[in-house]
């Protein structure tokens, strides 16, 4: 299967993503959705071994160039890797979940989302952040969580640090994040290409807190690519 036209059109324009080499695009929400926060930090780590097996990377999200400055000194993400677009429309070209719709407007359905209502999974999501989690990996590097529960896992309450320490940082520069308020339900995706194009694992986030479908290990779509 072909990759979708529009994102092939977006990626034309730019470049180092252009067909003859693999590509990782990540559609992300807004750049202060805790998704885009959380999918990024899973990112970084594995940046090295995506370019060593031939993959180049690049993320698309909602916001302007102050909000992806700070967005990536805060993340550790690559500038260079970070599009920014003041709509939804490619995520709308490309069919993405835009989130519930509701007649008050993005405020309350997003509110009604955080509690799972048009937002599947995300409660479950949030309780694995405060019960820990033994299939997915260690976080945080800290005494309080080794004394806690031990260590080489994810321990209670950890996961829901992580995702404190990113609504601080969101909460507290708003506007930076979020210019406007139109699009905060939207919902991403991610779509690995093959060299000629053709489609090689592709995820339409469901929910909040549903950027992957392996949300213990967000990564793992990409080990049959990564070699040895």
């Amino acid at each position: 299967m072909t990759a979708p036209q529009p994102l092939l059109q977006r990626l034309s324009l730019i470049p180092g993503m252009e067909p003859g080499q693999r590509r990782l695009v990540l559609l992300l929400s807004q750049l202060g959705d805790f998704d885009s926060m959380e999918y990024a930090q899973a990112l970084v780590p594995a940046l090295p071994r995506l370019e060593a097996a031939g993959i180049s990377t690049c993320a698309i999200a909602i916001g302007d160039g102050a909000g992806a400055e700070r967005f990536c000194a805060f993340t550790g993400f690559p500038r260079g890797a970070l599009q920014v677009q003041a709509d939804a429309a490619l995520h709308q070209a490309l069919g993405l979940y835009a989130g519930l719709q509701t007649p008050g407007g993005p405020w309350p359905a997003l509110l009604l989302m955080c509690a799972g209502i048009g937002s599947p999974g995300t409660l479950q999501e949030v309780l694995r952040g405060y019960t820990g989690d033994r299939n997915a990996p260690q976080r945080l590097n800290l005494p309080l969580f080794r004394a806690a529960g031990g260590e080489g896992f994810q321990r209670p309450f950890e996961l829901a640090t992580v995702r404190l320490q990113n609504m601080v940082e969101v909460l507290g520069n708003w506007r930076t994040y979020v210019p406007r308020d139109d699009f905060i339900t939207q919902r991403g995706g991610t779509f690995l290409l093959e060299a000629d194009d053709t489609l090689l694992y592709s995820h339409r986030d469901r929910g909040i807190l549903g950027f992957s479908a392996t949300m213990n290990r967000p990564l793992a779509f990409l080990e049959p690519f990564l070699g040895d």
